[in-house]
């Protein structure tokens, strides 16, 4: 069963590391573009709903510069159903795609797949967004793996501030911790090449620590299925391993079981 945008505190990633993608369940369209470390400009729109984007008379395809991603960011693209598109540097450029690369673009918002892996040089992009209910099935192409890693801690620092958090001192102002370091989650690439499951609602939370768990899961295209047999790992089986934050140093460490 498909969960709700607001009650997603978990993230499933499968890496596809020779064809250079990410399948995701438990990140958002936001949460994606909040924890990138580069601005996109201009986004080529394969699959979607939004209703003010302009349009190219070369590819026939509708697109959004950053005037309109930033009212695109506030659009429920969860509600769109498929939502995909690919960054470009300037609409100059894709005037230059000649009939095998725009067949090939919309082969990639159609299928969700690649017949080719999805780096244009005249589009310059560094991603190719693919989702069918955004959050649910997630499928990005990453020109460099550091914007993955960077976006991963990112999302999962924000999900950890956003988790609501009983305190014996409500006046308090609540401490955020910050994003983690693509160090510290780099040495789970093994268990994502698996396919894992990172656990937010099943952290332990104390004056000390955070502790986050990580389980092997799979790899997994169904979401539902995933999801189905995430909701029984923590009963079932310890954690393939942890992400903690010291809350006195305020520094993350990676604890992976087979490699300590």
């Amino acid at each position: 069963m498909k969960r709700q945008v607001s009650e997603r505190e978990y993230i499933y990633i499968y890496m596809n590391d020779s064809d250079h993608f990410i399948l995701s369940s438990g990140i958002e369209f936001h949460e994606f573009m909040a924890g990138i470390p580069i601005q996109i400009h201009n986004i080529l729109l394969l699959k979607h709903r939004f209703e003010e984007s302009h349009f190219n008379m070369h590819t026939f395809l509708e697109y959004a510069d950053k005037e309109l991603i930033d009212k695109l960011l506030a659009e429920d693209v969860y509600g769109y159903g498929d939502f995909c598109w690919i960054d470009f540097t300037n609409e100059e450029n894709v005037n230059l795609l000649n009939g095998q690369e725009i067949a090939e673009l919309l082969y990639l918002g159609h299928m969700k797949s690649h017949l080719h892996i999805p780096f244009y040089g005249k589009l310059n992009n560094q991603f190719a967004y693919l989702a069918g209910d955004d959050g649910h099935f997630n499928k990005v192409y990453y020109r460099h793996w550091d914007h993955f890693f960077s976006m991963l801690g990112s999302t999962i620092a924000g999900k950890v501030n956003n988790q609501k958090e009983k305190s014996l001192f409500p006046i308090r102002k609540k401490k955020m911790v910050h994003p983690i370091p693509k160090e510290i989650l780099m040495p789970f690439i093994d268990h994502m090449k698996e396919g894992m499951v990172i656990s937010i609602e099943n952290m332990l939370k104390n004056r000390s620590v955070i502790e986050i768990p990580v389980w092997i899961i799979g790899d997994l295209i169904d979401m539902d299925q995933m999801y189905d047999e995430y909701e029984q790992l923590n009963e079932s089986r310890k954690p393939d391993g942890k992400i903690v934050f010291d809350r006195k140093t305020e520094k993350w460490e990676a604890y992976i079981p087979s490699k300590i």
